[in-house]
């Protein structure tokens, strides 16, 4: 074998056509049928177009609803914030707090939910609580603060 002997496998390079470079270069159409849209130049087909025929987002049925005004919360139970507070040895579990050891998004809102049992006195700050665990924190002598 020899560098100059060498050349690719038969078929496996095409060239392509150059359309739309006169009469040699295959008629004056360049590949594109005669009249009609998609014959024009900047022509752009519109999203979801199925060539006239009613497109899938227009056949399906439409249902439910989406309430813009909602608040989404984070679910946070007593156990871990127990388990947090025995990792981190913190006296006050802070939104911040919770960001930082990844239990929480810094976009999310979070309320505290009573599932589990809290043996550390905290303080712990979150957007909302159950009615449960203020009561669970508030037993052991910490306090359940609401932030916005």
């Amino acid at each position: 074998m020899k560098l100059h002997t060498l050349k690719p496998a038969d078929g496996a390079v095409k060239n392509n056509k150059r359309l739309g470079r006169g009469q040699g270069s295959g008629g004056s159409t360049a590949g594109r049928g005669h009249k009609g849209a998609q014959s024009r130049s900047g022509y752009h087909k519109k999203f979801g177009f199925e060539g006239g025929q009613m497109p899938l987002q227009r056949r399906i049925p439409k249902f439910g609803f989406k309430n813009n005004d909602k608040v989404y919360f984070k679910a946070i139970n007593l156990d871990a914030l127990e388990d947090l507070a025995q990792k981190t040895s913190a006296s006050a579990i802070t939104f911040q707090l919770m960001v930082e050891n990844g239990i929480v998004g810094k976009k999310d809102s979070v309320k505290i939910l009573g599932r589990g049992e809290l043996k550390s006195k905290v303080s712990v700050e979150a957007h909302a609580f159950s009615a449960t665990a203020s009561k669970a924190i508030e037993n052991l002598g910490g306090t359940a603060t609401t932030v916005k």
